[in-house]
């Protein structure tokens, strides 16, 4: 199954925090990574006294189910020492389904297309540079959603 990851990270080398995770990722069991999105710099959504944000996209197929992939999303957090100071606060990695083939998942655990990411520049223009064409489940096409939103302060790195 195709599934999209967003990677986030503010602490701790964000850059080299986000290129790691990546590997990470890309070595989890049944899983290849697909593509990658550039790297973009993005200001905090939550309490503005923390440093910008380093975000990226990929997309990934694997055979594992939804819960066992965010149980091999969350073991690569914890090796990347992710601490969670406070709601939207400032983290070494924060890693996010966001979607999962074209499923929509809900339960205590998960919640899957991401609930957030509809209105998120940090996810979705990352997400359409490896993606434009993708519709997401309950929320609409891709493209439509990016006119609704606006970049507020996101900048594209270099290509890796």
């Amino acid at each position: 199954m195709q599934v999209y990851i967003g990677l986030g990270s503010n602490l701790a080398d964000p850059e080299q925090q986000i290129l790691s995770a990546i590997e990470d990722i890309a070595a989890i069991k049944e899983t290849t990574l697909l593509q990658q999105s550039s790297l973009y710099s993005s200001p905090p959504m939550g309490p503005q006294d923390q440093p910008d944000y380093i975000n990226a996209v990929v997309c990934i197929d694997t055979t594992l189910s939804a819960h066992k992939l965010l149980d091999a999303l969350q073991k690569i957090e914890q090796q990347h020492g992710r601490i969670r100071k406070r709601h939207w606060g400032e983290r070494t990695l924060d890693l996010d389904i966001l979607l999962f083939a074209d499923k929509v998942i809900e339960d205590e655990r998960l919640s899957v297309p991401h609930p957030g990411m509809a209105s998120r520049a940090f996810v979705l223009f990352p997400l359409a540079e490896i993606a434009p064409e993708i519709s997401i489940p309950g929320m609409g096409e891709l493209s439509v959603l990016l006119e609704q939103c606006p970049r507020e302060g996101l900048k594209q790195l270099d290509k890796q």
